[in-house]
């Protein structure tokens, strides 16, 4: 079980976004994320007339490592970390250390 999953609200810890939020698009590997509007690059593209594409110069979001990320905790308004735990009915859930709140 992954500490972090598609679609958790994260905060960029290091590099030039430092201090961004967004939400992790997709997974690339077992150790870089995606995330919309985080870690931007100019791409160029070439024209491809039979898709029906123009080519030119794109912003991409480029694939960044998990160990840039934390989970964002929205009760304490910070950054988290994530422990496992089970349920009294033998669940296993995700937690953020600072407060014990499951997170759904």
């Amino acid at each position: 079980m992954r500490k972090l999953r598609t679609g958790d609200e994260v905060i960029v810890i290091a590099g030039k976004d430092k201090g961004k939020r967004g939400q992790i698009d997709a997974f690339v590997g077992t150790k870089k994320v995606v995330i919309p509007n985080i870690n931007v690059a100019k791409k160029h593209v070439k024209a491809n007339p039979n898709a029906g594409e123009t080519g030119g110069i794109i912003d991409k979001a480029m694939p960044l490592d998990i160990s840039n990320i934390a989970i964002f905790n929205a009760a304490s308004d910070k950054a988290d970390r994530v422990g496992f735990k089970f349920l009294e009915d033998g669940k296993k859930v995700r937690f953020y250390k600072s407060n014990n709140e499951v997170i759904a």
